[in-house]
């Protein structure tokens, strides 16, 4: 049950990333690419989290889903100030 809802996640972060940035190329505000590459920042982190919890059993990947998931948030955070005009 628990491997269903992480892949699950994974793939709803990763449909929200593609229409983010499909908006993006469509009108060009730069706040939806921000937030595109953010959340396919998220996608890479909640993707480490599947393969850490079900595949890499021996494995820890945390520090990289930690590291991935900041990197994320960081892009989000340099869009929203970079563009807050």
């Amino acid at each position: 049950m628990s491997a269903t809802v992480y892949v699950l996640t994974c793939l709803t972060t990763f449909i929200c990333a593609v229409l983010l940035l499909r908006g993006y190329a469509r009108v060009r505000r730069r706040l939806l690419l921000w937030s595109g590459l953010c959340f396919l920042g998220l996608t890479a982190a909640n993707l480490l989290k599947v393969l850490d919890l079900l595949v890499f059993l021996q494995t820890d990947l945390y520090t990289y889903r930690l590291g991935s998931a900041a990197l994320a948030m960081g892009l989000l955070l340099f869009g929203l100030i970079w563009d807050s005009q």
